[in-house]
């Protein structure tokens, strides 16, 4: 039976499809994992898991599907991601994580000085911040320079498993242009003079489409993953990018809306816009562009909840619908791991406002969802006053299988979401731009018809009043307690009592 493989390299798992060429998901494959958190600000992750697991994934679903013609591999993953390697392809340290790692703060500050804030923003599209791949590989060229000097080759989880697979040294354009302010967002290119000054002694991996082909599985790698020999890889690019891709909102004016681990979203244009509250990226697809935004959690968050109350997710989902809109007079910023968009405020933290003894942990769970809501309202009311044209909003991720979480999240904002029928995720996105690469011309696919919208989520418009009240609140809130948030997390990295008071007390 033809297929095409997929797998996609996630922040807490990686997870792989087979798909047969009417978009029919034949067999699917999860392997949990965790990242690492040596330090306060610091999340990495053994980039070598990246291929251990895609060599279980495609044993697993070949197994599942012994009749499995595989004519093409999709790649994806998490991102962007800094993994460094020696001349030998071995990681010279774990890799830095996306936006969710803040250690280069110092490192931001001074490459702007250095640099210029709008020299960066012509020439890379975004300021610097968490995101942003080159303070983190400066990072480690100054904090630790016995690595730094075995560092060569710079790749990503997608750009790591296509190597492994095909021997070819690739990255994406879309993934490239998150390593600001290295990469030239107009050009297209590598900026040769800034890759010089703060990446020079690593090589240059040369530029790609996510759906072009980066090579064939060599006989190595099919002994490993029992593929075929020969089998066409594409470039693959960043998980988000590859969700949007897999539900069909990577045309211009899609808001691509993805419940993970993180609330991630993108909007897809054909002009640069430029804000300094967002990330400004190059599009998947040649002629594209993306104004793109991340919450630094949302899933994370609801799972943090439901472990300290020890139940599971129906439970506190219904408990949760039951405390109704408000949580009975609770407003929660979901800041527990800093943010990202729109703030770009690696400091902030979680607060909870509003708790009394009456309180319950429903309400505590519709408060979280409502955060992330939140969030979700500040980030796209910041891209349109950026310039950006939303005409429609497609909602994707584990977290869309739960009605309650969608509806929470139109209700706030105002948005009407389109839920497609299959929600896998990236995995499946890169199933499908494997079918379009290895298709004969004029049969390429069309993700409409692999992936038909199944629902519309529409807001409850008698909620409006309510949603824009709890929405000032909610920007008063964070301005409010920042100081002393910012003191807290100050403290948290010291390892200083959290009672000490400032200075000038």
């Amino acid at each position: 039976m033809r297929c095409t493989l997929g797998v996609d390299i996630g922040t807490s798992s990686s997870k792989g499809v087979l798909v047969d060429p009417a978009g029919t998901i034949l067999a699917t494959a999860t392997r949990a994992h965790d990242v690492s958190r040596p330090q306060s600000g610091w999340v990495e992750m053994d980039g070598r898991i990246w291929w251990d697991e895609f060599v279980e994934l495609a044993t697993d679903l070949l197994s599942a599907v012994p009749d499995a013609d595989v004519v093409g591999v999709g790649v994806s993953g998490m991102g962007p991601c800094i993994l460094l390697a020696d001349e030998d392809d071995e990681p010279v340290r774990p890799a830095i994580l996306y936006g969710v790692d803040t250690r280069s703060t110092a490192q931001i500050e001074r490459m702007t000085a250095e640099l210029g804030v709008e020299e960066i923003t012509r020439v890379g599209g975004s300021t610097l911040t968490s995101q942003a791949g080159g303070p983190k590989i400066a990072w480690v060229a100054e904090e630790e320079p016995e690595t730094w000097q075995r560092a060569r080759r710079l790749y990503m989880p997608a750009s790591w498993l296509a190597r492994k697979l095909t021997g070819a040294y690739v990255l994406d354009h879309q993934s490239a242009s998150q390593v600001s302010p290295l990469y030239d967002i107009e050009g297209g290119q590598w900026h040769e003079p800034w890759w010089q000054r703060y990446a020079g002694t690593v090589e240059q991996p040369p530029l790609r489409w996510a759906g072009e082909i980066a090579g064939t599985v060599t006989v190595a790698a099919a002994a490993l993953a029992g593929l075929p020999e020969g089998t066409p890889v594409i470039t693959g690019t960043i998980d988000a990018w590859t969700e949007a891709v897999s539900v069909g909102a990577h045309e211009v004016g899609d808001l691509m809306l993805m419940y993970g681990t993180t609330m991630f979203l993108v909007a897809t244009g054909e002009q640069t816009l430029r804000t300094p509250s967002m990330w400004t990226t190059a599009g998947a697809f040649a002629g594209t562009r993306n104004l793109a935004g991340g919450l630094s959690t949302s899933g994370a968050l609801t799972a943090w909840l439901k472990d300290l109350s020890g139940t599971d997710y129906p439970a506190l989902l219904a408990e949760a619908e039951e405390s109704g809109p408000g949580a009975n007079g609770l407003l929660m910023l979901p800041y527990f791991a800093g943010e990202r968009t729109p703030i770009q405020d690696p400091d902030a933290r979680g607060v909870i406002a509003g708790l009394t003894l009456r309180h319950t942990r429903g309400d505590l769970y519709r408060a979280a969802l409502e955060a992330t809501a939140l969030g979700v309202r500040h980030n796209v009311e910041t891209m349109r006053a950026a310039g950006a044209d939303i005409r429609r909003i497609v909602a994707v991720g584990g977290g869309t299988q739960g009605r309650l979480w969608l509806q929470i999240v139109s209700d706030i904002t105002g948005l009407v979401q389109e839920v497609p029928q299959t929600t896998i995720g990236a995995s499946y996105g890169a199933a499908f731009l494997a079918a379009t690469a290895t298709a004969a011309e004029g049969a390429a696919p069309a993700i409409t018809d692999w992936n038909p919208i199944a629902d519309t989520v529409r807001p409850d418009e008698a909620l409006r009043p309510f949603a824009d009240a709890l929405f000032d609140r909610y920007v008063r809130l964070y301005d409010g307690s920042k100081d002393v948030v910012h003191e807290l997390a100050a403290a948290q990295r010291d390892g200083s009592p959290t009672t000490s008071t400032p200075e000038n007390s």
